[in-house]
């Protein structure tokens, strides 16, 4: 009893060293946050409704068709450059990353060119950004389609909701 004891608060001990917050992971990631833009039009860049926070589309500063302009890697890298700005506007929005419960849903959405069928491996790099950072919590319910053109021609647009803490 005595050792089985011992072994669970070795365990718990270490769980707690070894857990790291969200702004901690964006420090050894190497990653900086960025200044969140103002609306380009008439709308807001996040609504609170209860427990749930609703962020308006985002997209990064890649241009061009997937499947026609840019490939696929590059793709991957504007969704995750599109997850740099998402998660620079959760800060601003939540104040603490660590307020963040879970991340319910994703809508990305791909500049496609009409024979372009990979959406799911470009909106990957937001999504693996998100798990990378937030771990379990930044897994979520996605969708991942192709559209036949995107506000100023970008690659990528990408919506979140995300639950938070009481």
């Amino acid at each position: 009893m005595k050792f089985t004891f011992s072994l669970i608060a070795i365990v718990f001990s270490l769980n707690i060293i070894t857990s790291q917050t969200p702004e901690e992971k964006l420090v050894e990631l190497g990653i900086e946050l960025r200044e969140v833009q103002a609306p380009v039009a008439n709308y807001v860049k996040w609504r609170q409704v209860g427990n749930l926070l609703f962020l308006a589309g985002d997209g990064s500063d890649i241009k061009g068709k997937l499947g026609k302009d840019i490939s696929i890697e590059k793709g991957y890298e504007a969704a995750r450059e599109t997850g740099i700005d998402i998660i620079s506007t959760l800060k601003a929005a939540t104040g603490d990353l660590s307020r963040i419960k879970q991340f319910v849903k994703v809508r990305g959405m791909v500049n496609s060119a009409p024979d372009f069928y990979d959406q799911p491996k470009v909106i990957n790099g937001f999504s693996d950004l998100m798990v990378e950072v937030f771990g379990e919590k930044g897994k979520h319910a996605r969708a991942a389609v192709g559209h036949c053109a995107l506000p100023s021609n970008i690659a990528v647009e990408i919506e979140v909701v995300v639950e938070l803490e009481d």
